[in-house]
């Protein structure tokens, strides 16, 4: 049969030879079927994530951070389906394939039982959002702002601007306390006046600094009372709201102004002193 093939001609070439160009040009065109296949999965991916992404991002009663994990999920999942359409496509059984990754998936799963741990966690911590991008967080001691969340890890951006990567499930199995969840804070403050000094004058002159400012909110109804009666002084407790975004500014700039209006007023403010007594032989 192979000597026949060889004799016969065709356009001064053997039929075997033909047969085997048809079958070079039928593996390449495969190929290249497969490779654009791949490639529309993933621009599409992409361009699914992008508008999933995009969607969070202009309407501001949607959680960016969930619309930001859907769009991953979503592009993974496109271009799982190109690899499959792919592998039907060279005539390889899908069934198998989700059968041998099944398998390897158990394998792999226990020997990365942490980073599926966080994995795990990660999906919590988006779909019940206890934080969100933008976010002033303390989480496993650390402070800083929420800069992103996968499903690995979330990073924060220190006060200092340093990069902080924190694993999910630190995370989620920890305490979180989240200063931006709401949108008013309040802040105390506790200033010592002299026994001599006239507290109704004292309280009047606390009041009118910490007030004064734009920042201070008259509701809820700021507190200003005598808290304490110490050594050395006797201490008010001041209790003023504020917007979340200007509580540390706030509570640092009303230190200094306090300060400044009861020296101006002159009202003492009186600190430790240690009397050293001298023994003469």
């Amino acid at each position: 049969m192979e000597t026949l093939l060889n004799t016969v001609i065709w356009d001064g070439k053997t039929i075997q030879e033909l047969l085997s160009l048809e079958l070079l040009l039928s593996f390449f065109g495969s190929i290249l079927g497969a490779m654009f296949i791949l490639f529309v999965g993933f621009v599409v991916g992409g361009w699914v994530r992008r508008r999933l992404v995009g969607i969070g991002g202009r309407n501001k009663h949607l959680d960016e951070t969930l619309f930001s994990f859907l769009g991953n999920v979503a592009r993974y999942i496109v271009i799982a389906f190109a690899v499959l359409f792919v592998l039907n496509t060279f005539g390889i059984q899908t069934t198998s394939v989700v059968a041998v990754i099944g398998a390897a998936g158990l394998a792999i799963g226990l020997a990365l039982q942490g980073t599926l741990s966080n994995v795990a966690a990660g999906v919590m911590i988006v779909f019940f959002r206890p934080i969100k991008l933008g976010d002033f967080v303390e989480v496993n001691g650390q402070m800083g702002t929420v800069k992103d969340i996968t499903l690995n890890f979330i990073e924060l951006a220190a006060v200092s601007n340093v990069q902080i990567i924190i694993p999910n499930s630190q995370v989620w199995g920890n305490t979180i306390v989240n200063y931006s969840s709401y949108k008013t804070r309040r802040a105390e403050w506790t200033f010592g006046v002299g026994y001599s000094a006239n507290l109704k004058r004292a309280e009047q002159t606390i009041r009118d600094t910490i007030m004064a400012d734009p920042r201070a909110k008259t509701d809820p109804e700021p507190f200003i009372q005598v808290n304490n009666l110490g050594d050395f002084s006797v201490d008010f407790l001041v209790r003023v709201w504020c917007d979340s975004g200007d509580y540390f500014a706030f509570q640092a700039d009303m230190k200094r102004q306090v300060k400044e209006a009861l020296d101006a007023a002159g009202i003492d403010i009186p600190f430790p002193t240690r009397k050293v007594l001298q023994v003469h032989a």
